[in-house]
């Protein structure tokens, strides 16, 4: 349980700094494009927040296996052999646990139904968490 209560932490920490990431992300949008309240600019900065997501996910988890969060609570992302994920690896896993997400939350939801707490995207791609004890 004491894993499930990190990784949720974790999860709570990771929506902050993705908060401040998309208020400026939006601020710089608005103000170079205007209202994107409805329409085509609406849809167009609903990607470019998904994609800068994406691009801060990929990079901490090719780079150091690590986003922010990961690191103040002590965890990694590692692949099924145990080392950093390739760029190819971290894309299909932010992908997928992007779709599984807005399946109802099904991805995360999948991490109370399984021994090993895997995300249903970690268990589909043999990706892993592991904990740092340094």
């Amino acid at each position: 349980m004491q894993l499930i209560l990190k990784r949720l932490m974790a999860c709570v920490y990771e929506l902050l700094i993705l908060l401040a990431i998309w208020l400026l992300v939006t601020w710089l949008f608005v103000s170079a494009f205007g209202d994107a309240t409805q329409g085509a600019r609406h849809l167009v900065l609903q990607v470019l927040l998904w994609l800068i997501t994406g691009l801060y996910f990929v990079v901490c988890w090719v780079k150091t296996g690590q986003t922010l969060a990961m690191q103040a609570w002590k965890m990694k992302i590692v692949g099924g052999d145990g080392q950093l994920l390739t760029i190819r690896q971290a894309l299909i896993r932010y992908v997928f646990a992007s779709l599984l997400t807005l399946a109802f939350g099904i991805g995360l939801l999948y991490m109370f139904l399984n021994t090993r707490r895997l995300f249903l995207h970690d268990h589909l791609l043999h990706t892993q968490y592991v904990l740092i004890t340094k």
